[in-house]
């Protein structure tokens, strides 16, 4: 918008017709009321502007940004320029300037910056959890073989235990960390919301607590969907902890399920968010509401409204993680005592549900065995408890500190190697390098990648494949050799 207005602003020489546009006035009545201008910027504005007015409009240094209040209540950001007019003399006679609405803009700039802000706080908080994830492997591994060792000792079960429950909910914080900064590893199935609603609504009950009253609204007929199922359960949990917590003297909680067709328009706003069939996932609380403030932070990791020692400030983060992870986006609406609205929107697909895969190992056969596994792990310690675990299954094992020491044992090694067992990120030669070079020579070699993180292209997305064998450190003895087991016997 143009402006022109002589230099003392008693009045208004002429204003272009996207006055009318941003600021929602008519230019009648600004010319009716050259003051009415500066009512219009927001009250906090207001001095700032009036004093750079006086002193910089007639000297050609004008450039300044603030907000104005529409007559409907927005705010919108205003970028304000302006020189001098001179007449042959040298005198100023007018104040020329162009005006534009940078609302958008700005909202873009800030939304670039919390991107910038989280992707940073995300590779922190992976490198952290990587490196927690080796010293766990270690500190459980070790207190699960101890356990198995002293039988019933009673004065040494019991301190054990405590360091193994300890050490699991270690294990549970970096999980929350790798959520956060997408660097989980994801194993996504077909899945039917409303079943993983009902699995899991028992335990939102005792959650909750009597005093909070659950209700679900399920749609009968929904599409499919592909995620983990567990961190689907787990975002359920989260959603409903913080529901509760906001309803301390009781309320109501509502979960509702539907399939939604999202528009163009919808997805343009939401970076990574295709328009079409999706499946929305509700969930409601008559709590007590969050401020714009508080929404603002909403998803920062480590940010919480909660008393010092009542949480983490991870969940909500975590939530997000996942659901950004999953190719989908989460919406929420909020007002002081007015309770609280998240939308979780994840894409539908067609695919039938198959039966789970994921059973525990009841009857599975003895993970002991014979075969010759190559284990090639860059941290000593883990190296050195996967080998012991390894070799008291019967296994033999020939282990290696990096890829390019794997490699030469591979080689020099003419028996059969049944198995790889390769971290994932380790100095010089990575993971899936060493495997594809090892397969060149070992054809029989079947691939376990471990890793704490996903900073690999083996799962740089943290999303497995059914062709790509993978154990998430901190694992526990058990889980390795049941892994190893089912691998080499299928």
């Amino acid at each position: 918008m143009f402006w022109l207005t002589t230099p003392d602003k008693r009045e208004i020489a002429y204003v272009s017709p996207g006055y009318e546009t941003i600021w929602g006035r008519t230019r009648a009545a600004v010319y009716a009321a050259p003051q009415s201008w500066m009512d219009a910027i927001h009250a906090d504005d207001r001095e700032r502007i009036a004093q750079a007015t006086s002193a910089s409009q007639t000297v050609g240094t004008y450039d300044e940004q603030y907000r104005i209040v529409r007559p409907d209540g927005s705010i919108r950001w205003i970028r304000d320029r302006a020189f001098p007019v001179r007449d042959a003399s040298g005198q100023v006679v007018r104040v020329a300037g162009v005006a534009e609405d940078v609302t958008e803009k700005r909202q873009l700039e800030a939304q670039l910056r919390q991107a910038q802000k989280m992707e940073a706080i995300g590779q922190l908080a992976g490198g952290v959890a990587h490196d927690f994830n080796n010293l766990l492997t270690v500190i459980n591994g070790y207190s699960e073989l101890l356990l198995d060792a002293i039988g019933d000792r009673a004065d040494l079960r019991e301190p054990l235990e405590e360091i193994r429950k300890a050490g699991e909910r270690s294990a549970s914080l970096t999980r929350q960390l790798l959520a956060f900064s997408r660097q989980q590893v994801l194993a996504p199935k077909i899945l039917d919301v409303n079943e993983v609603v009902h699995d899991t609504e028992k335990m939102l009950r005792r959650l909750i607590g009597e005093h909070v009253r659950l209700t679900t609204v399920l749609q009968r007929t929904l599409a499919s969907v592909k995620a983990d199922r567990g961190q689907l359960g787990h975002v359920f949990l989260n959603l409903a902890v913080n529901a509760r917590d906001a309803m301390p003297h009781g309320g109501a909680l509502t979960i509702e399920t539907r399939d939604v067709d999202l528009t163009e328009g919808f997805a343009v706003g939401r970076p990574g968010v295709a328009p079409g069939r999706h499946v929305a996932l509700a969930v409601t609380d008559s709590g007590i509401g969050m401020s714009e403030e508080v929404k603002r932070h909403l998803f920062e990791p480590f940010f919480t409204t909660k008393d010092p020692g009542r949480g983490t400030g991870l969940g909500l983060a975590v939530v997000h993680g996942f659901v950004k992870q999953s190719g989908g986006c989460i919406e929420v609406s909020s007002e002081p005592g007015a309770g609280t609205r998240f939308t979780i929107y994840l894409p539908g697909i067609d695919a039938r549900v198959g039966p789970d895969a994921g059973a525990a190992a009841a009857g599975m056969e003895p993970a002991v065995g014979t075969e010759t596994i190559l284990l090639i792990e860059d941290d000593d310690a883990v190296r050195a408890l996967t080998r012991r675990v390894l070799r008291r299954c019967g296994y033999t094992v020939l282990d290696a500190s990096g890829g390019t020491e794997g490699l030469r044992m591979a080689a020099a090694h003419r028996a059969p190697i049944h198995l790889l067992i390769t971290d994932v990120v380790m100095p010089g030669i990575p993971g899936r390098m060493v495997a594809e070079q090892i397969g060149g020579s070992h054809p029989e070699t079947k691939v376990l990648y471990i890793s704490g993180h996903t900073n690999d292209d083996v799962v740089r997305t943290g999303v497995l494949h059914d062709a790509v064998h993978f154990i998430q450190k901190p694992f526990a003895p058990a889980a390795i050799v049941h892994k190893v087991r089912e691998m080499l016997s299928s």
